[in-house]
């Protein structure tokens, strides 16, 4: 989520919990609810998020990735600096996986493909496509389920890349976008209560072991 969007709304509250998945002494993983900060925004009004929360109880807690403010899933959140420094490297190496499930406008003909669309900042906190000016932009995806009578397609999600709404842009851009959306979604950001995106599962290395971790959890539509 772009900083500057808080610094114009005074966001609405978030109800939702975070909910803790797992405990290790390096890390936590957890599931974030939608409609709630990663991060303390900059107005004093938005401080509410992930890592102000959770350091009421683990004073150590760090970020390494975001999940924008709309977007619900899982997360690891380091409790140590050796944790901060290793899981960030893993994801400035792309060596992190991650996955989203997602409900889309309209019905995909292709069981899967690749998008391939470079990404620019564009006004206030919105992003758009440009080739000219862009930074290379991947998602990889295929389709979970169609729904003929809603629609609707739910689709799995492989970012390669991880640019700033780029999940959005690009099924928008195809001709799908998220419903709930209220940036990109156009006659479907109503269409849902809240943007159907979700972090469904992620995997990286344990920082002081280095065996595969994997964490997951449903989305809740």
């Amino acid at each position: 989520m772009p900083a500057s969007i808080d610094d114009l709304f005074i966001l609405p509250p978030c109800t939702g919990e975070v909910d803790i998945l797992h405990v290790d002494s390096d890390f936590l993983l957890i599931n974030k609810p939608t409609r709630l900060l990663s991060v303390p925004g900059r107005h004093p009004q938005n401080h509410d998020s992930v890592v102000s929360r959770l350091q009421l109880e683990y004073p150590g807690a760090g970020i390494v990735h975001r999940l924008d403010f709309d977007t619900s899933g899982v997360m690891v959140v380091p409790l140590t600096k050796l944790a901060l420094s290793h899981i960030s490297k893993q994801f400035q190496a792309r060596s992190v996986s991650k996955h989203y499930t997602a409900v889309v406008a309209g019905i995909m003909a292709q069981d899967e493909g690749v998008i391939d669309l470079p990404i620019v900042s564009a006004d206030g906190p919105h992003y758009k496509v440009c080739a000219a000016t862009g930074k290379p932009s991947i998602t990889e995806y295929s389709v979970l389920a169609r729904d003929e009578m809603a629609g609707t397609t739910r689709v799995w999600l492989h970012p390669i890349t991880g640019r700033s709404h780029q999940l959005r842009l690009h099924l928008q851009a195809i001709g799908h976008p998220i419903l709930g959306c209220e940036f990109y979604g156009g006659d479907w950001a109503k269409a849902a209560t809240r943007l159907l995106l979700h972090a469904t599962d992620l995997s990286f290395l344990h920082p002081r072991t280095a065996e595969p971790v994997f964490i997951e959890s449903a989305p809740d539509f």
